[in-house]
């Protein structure tokens, strides 16, 4: 089984350059993506057949939003965490399968000025806890553009990073608790090096000198590892200033 996780800034962009053949030469069992800043309609007629397609879209036009396309129709579909405050900006759609939960996540950013980095410790404490509240249920699996890079390995220049948004110690702690609460990052299981990452700044031409950050991840419980077969990230993959993630699982 195979699922892709990818941060497309705009999926109506997107379409115009390389989505339709990027699902096609890959073919996921599940694909799940991020910052799609559309609504169904907008762009519901062209996809292939073989994928059900659920949405999160934010109540602000053109902004943030979240998409699941899947071979095998889930047991049912959450569109919400039931926490008012965070559940306008489309970030989180949960797929239920018969061994799993799929929560696709697009993570708040903390804001250049660190302006929303409150807010964003909030969400994280609450959006862990209805992870836990998942796994109680049945294993869990959680992707997405997290807006952190949890170590120093994780981006290209830490030390001028430090108190960025995405690299701040309150993010990073964030993203700690997920990992004590028993979640594994599966590219870690197989990558311990630096130098691998899933966003690059358009800015100077930071892409082609790979001067990134590794900000998409896979995460799963402790249940799942042994069906882990692979994790890895798509670079050569163009069309948004991310790329895509990957877990295959028995």
């Amino acid at each position: 089984m195979k699922l892709i996780s990818w941060n497309v800034n705009g999926l109506r962009a997107v379409l115009k350059k390389n989505f339709l053949e990027f699902l096609a030469a890959e073919q996921p069992d599940i694909l799940c993506l991020q910052e799609t800043k559309c609504t169904p309609d907008q762009v519901e007629q062209l996809w292939p057949s073989s994928y059900t397609t659920f949405w999160n879209s934010a109540e602000k036009k053109g902004y943030s939003g979240t998409a699941i396309f899947t071979k095998t129709r889930p047991v049912k579909v959450y569109p919400h965490i039931d926490i008012s405050e965070h559940d306008r900006e489309g970030r989180v759609l949960t797929a239920e399968y018969a061994d799993f939960f799929l929560v696709n996540v697009y993570t708040p950013n903390s804001k250049r000025e660190l302006e929303r980095l409150p807010y964003r410790q909030v969400w994280d404490k609450d959006f862990l806890a209805y992870l836990k509240k998942l796994e109680r249920t049945k294993p869990v699996i959680f992707c997405g553009d997290l807006n952190v890079a949890h170590t120093e390995l994780d981006l290209a220049n830490p030390k001028a990073n430090v108190r960025n948004h995405g690299f701040t110690i309150e993010e990073r702690t964030g993203f700690s608790n997920f990992v004590s609460a028993g979640f594994i990052d599966t590219f870690r299981e197989f990558e311990k090096g630096g130098g691998h990452y899933s966003w690059w700044s358009p800015m100077a031409g930071a892409r082609s000198r790979n001067v990134g950050w590794r900000l998409d991840y896979f995460l799963i419980s402790q249940a799942l590892r042994p069906r882990l077969k692979k994790a890895y990230i798509q670079p050569q993959v163009l069309g948004s200033d991310h790329c895509p993630v990957v877990i295959e699982l028995k």
